[in-house]
């Protein structure tokens, strides 16, 4: 196995460890609920245009949607269409109407909900499956020129200028990160032009899918601090494309989220094509404190299921 030097000159190897079940279906992280993780809260503002479409919710199975409403609800005039068998009884009382789908809904399925408030105003909306996330809460204004609409959309609007900058800010300094472009040239198949070499490599079957990973060390008896894993992805789906939803970097004992470049060869890989997805890390992301301290990489598909895990192990050989 190819060998390093790490900090404090001690001599280390990279090793990685697959579990095993990985290969038989992608799982839902058991950290992630469904999705996205935690159902998402959001807020919807009616707009006074009769033309404008009808505001969608995202469901998913077993999953509770609650919509927050600025008045109570009268629940005799508050009917979802074609709920039964699909759905459980709508929950309304006071302010609130819970909604929960007894299983998925398919891609193309629409129900029609009309929330009547107690003063009469009504409010449609049709329940779809979650596209990318499901609604957990909420908040609806009928009056996006009430006071407390207009405090709420403007708090949004701060959060979402500051999300901008923050990301502008990482693309910048990704733009001049050696990780980054260690990454880009493993995702492009360009290993001949990098440090690294292949040290494991597995393949992973599952209806659909194929993937090959390879975990990646540094050449020769060079100091190098870096380490690589590159994902290569054949979509043997015969319709649905697949897509890259997040890649997470944890330690094994706290789960703390460690630093991470990552670059795909495309954004989605469409069926009957393959992709790359490399990532590269640096050995200061282990804990230099603890012996066989190890890194968890987890790679989500759109929709939240982990295609794969990867355990990476420094043990200290002194």
């Amino acid at each position: 196995m190819a060998t390093f030097h790490v900090s404090r000159m001690q001599q280390a190897t990279l090793a990685a460890l697959l579990w095993v079940s990985m290969a038989v279906k992608a799982q839902e992280n058991p950290c992630q609920p469904h999705l996205t993780g935690l159902p998402m809260q959001r807020s919807i503002y009616f707009s006074k245009d009769p033309n404008d479409d009808v505001t969608e919710l995202y469901v998913a199975g077993g999953v509770a949607t609650t919509l927050r409403l600025p008045v109570p609800v009268d629940s005799s005039r508050t009917k979802l269409l074609g709920w039964e068998g699909r759905f459980e009884p709508l929950l309304m009382g006071g302010k609130s109407v819970v909604i929960v789908p007894l299983r998925d809904l398919a891609p193309g399925d629409r129900f029609m909900l009309l929330v009547t408030l107690e003063d009469g105003t009504e409010l449609p909306f049709t329940v779809a499956s979650a596209a990318a996330a499901v609604d957990g809460q909420i908040n609806v204004y009928p009056d996006p020129e009430a006071p407390e609409a207009v405090r709420k959309e403007l708090e949004e609007k701060r959060k979402e200028v500051r999300s901008l900058k923050a990301a502008n800010r990482r693309q910048r300094e990704e733009e001049s990160s050696v990780d980054h472009a260690l990454a880009a040239l493993l995702a492009n198949n360009e290993l001949k032009m990098t440090p690294f070499k292949e040290d494991h490599s597995w393949l992973l079957r599952e209806e659909g899918i194929e993937v090959e990973i390879s975990v990646l060390v540094p050449k020769g008896k060079v100091a190098n601090t870096k380490a690589a894993v590159v994902f290569k992805i054949t979509n043997k789906d015969p319709v649905k494309p697949w897509k890259l939803q997040e890649a997470r970097l944890t330690t094994w004992t706290t789960r703390e989220s460690r630093p991470l470049a990552l670059r795909t060869a495309r954004s989605a890989i469409e069926p009957g094509a393959t992709g790359r997805i490399a990532v590269v890390t640096d050995l200061s992301s282990f804990d230099s404190n603890k012996i066989d301290d190890r890194l968890v990489l987890e790679l989500f598909r759109d929709g939240g299921l982990r295609q794969a895990y990867v355990e990476l192990v420094l043990k200290d050989r002194r």
